[in-house]
């Protein structure tokens, strides 16, 4: 039973890989690094930079690592031979009444939700791929910046469509906060993330969470606290009003308070504390057990949006180009500059009556270059870096090698094409100021 399992693993691996080699891949292969250059993780991640929405990509490769962390704290409780119902009854409730990404692991029957890329751990491949960005990327960033992409979306309400700070919702229940629709008393309820009063401690959380670490350390069974903390952190680097990294979130997704502390977790399932009531316990309780799926929503909404909007594009920069804009507008200025001395020669050679005529003929120097720069610039493919080098841009004038085997077919029939073209249109240039008949002014 063993081998046949094995062995039909083996199959679908074998056929995944053949498939593979006729098609471009897909966002959740690039998130779980299963492709290579130039259409990795690395390389998604330097184009969100270049887009001013790296912050998108961090939220949710953070969230994915806390629902990991999570998962862990579960396998914990099982290896221990404990039970979550008896250790975290509060969440086993929760979970069995509005189910959890993580029911097949606690062992909630029916309580299971589907996850994007739950089954994928972050590796330290994919935190190695966004350190490496960010200190590649150092010298290119300048002043403040939003954290989303300027650039406008085709999908409404995405991320990438922001072009400010986040319009953040007044929180219904602060104190003197009215609703003009009178909405809240048909739908409003109070819930433990919807506490007023809190922002002005948000404001410092944000500022000390913000240049924590994403990794936490792990040098024994997950705790409770450790969950906090993580939560505590994605809440303080990303959706705390005026964080650092804080991205848009639709209104309905957005957490407007994080009432729990790491400083000074709640015990769990030890009845209220000294000097505690019993709502404001319960209250506790249910905002700790939220803690393993508060993001769930949120991150599910990101990834739809960078993989209906950014994702493609990055897909037709990488996969059908190797250049970035900023070596393609270089190009466009030396295709420029070489097309004006070309013509300025080939002008003088006419007007001179300069003999012999094939003198003309060297004219195809300045023509080459020009048109190789200009088409370059024209469909972002340098045919010369990639034919002869087998190269492309990470960042301006940086390269690495083209491994992904479909995208490099495609990026080489497009770089013969453009060689092509460039040949075609230089003969033609010189051929025609070489056939003019010289008219000595």
């Amino acid at each position: 039973m063993a081998d046949e399992k094995e062995l039909l693993a083996a199959q679908e691996k074998e056929t995944w890989a053949n498939e593979r080699r006729n098609r471009l891949p897909t966002f959740r292969e690039v998130l779980a690094r299963q492709t290579k250059p130039p259409v990795d993780l690395f390389m998604f991640y330097l184009f969100l930079q270049r887009e001013g929405a790296e912050d998108v990509l961090d939220f949710w490769l953070d969230v994915q690592q806390h629902e990991n962390l999570c998962r862990a704290y579960f396998k914990d409780l099982k290896k221990a031979g404990k039970s979550v119902k008896d250790e975290w009854p509060h969440y086993y409730d929760f979970a069995r009444r509005r189910g959890s990404i993580y029911g097949t692991v606690v062992g909630i029957p029916g309580a299971g939700k589907r996850s994007t890329m739950s089954s994928a751990e972050v590796s330290e491949e994919e935190r190695q791929a966004r350190n490496e960005a960010q200190t590649s990327q150092q010298g290119h960033a300048a002043g403040g910046r939003a954290t989303v992409s300027p650039r406008a979306s085709g999908v409404p309400g995405s991320p990438f469509d922001w072009k400010g700070p986040t319009p953040v919702n007044p929180d219904p229940f602060q104190r003197g906060y009215t609703s003009p629709s009178g909405s809240h008393a048909q739908h409003g309820s109070v819930t433990p993330f919807s506490g007023g009063g809190r922002f002005g401690r948000y404001s410092s959380m944000a500022k000390r969470l913000s240049r924590a670490p994403t990794i936490l350390p792990r040098d024994g069974p997950v705790s409770h606290a450790a969950l906090i903390a993580s939560a505590e952190r994605i809440y303080g680097r990303y959706l705390v009003p005026g964080a650092e990294k804080e991205i848009y979130l639709p209104p309905s997704l957005r957490i407007h308070s994080f009432m729990l502390s790491s400083d000074n977790p709640p015990p769990m399932a030890t009845g209220p504390g000294l000097g505690q009531g019993k709502e404001e316990y319960e209250m506790e309780q249910a905002a700790l057990a939220q803690v393993p799926d508060m993001f769930h929503s949120q991150k599910e909404y990101v990834f739809s949006a960078m993989e209906q909007d950014a994702f493609p594009r990055f897909l037709r920069a990488k996969a059908f180009g190797n250049l970035t804009p900023v070596s393609a507008l270089v190009r466009l200025v030396l295709g420029l500059l070489s097309l004006w001395i070309g013509l300025s020669t080939g002008f003088a050679l006419i007007f001179l009556d300069i003999k012999p005529k094939s003198k003309r003929f060297f004219l195809f120097i300045p023509f080459t270059l020009a048109i190789l720069f200009l088409v370059s610039h024209q469909y972002e493919l340098d045919p010369i870096l990639l034919l002869v080098f087998n190269q492309s841009e990470t960042t301006p004038f940086r390269t690495l090698a083209v491994r992904e085997p479909y995208v490099k077919k495609l990026l080489v029939g497009r770089a013969i094409w453009v060689s092509v073209l460039v040949a075609v249109l230089t003969t033609i240039l010189t051929i025609i100021f070489w056939a003019v008949p010289g008219h000595r002014l």
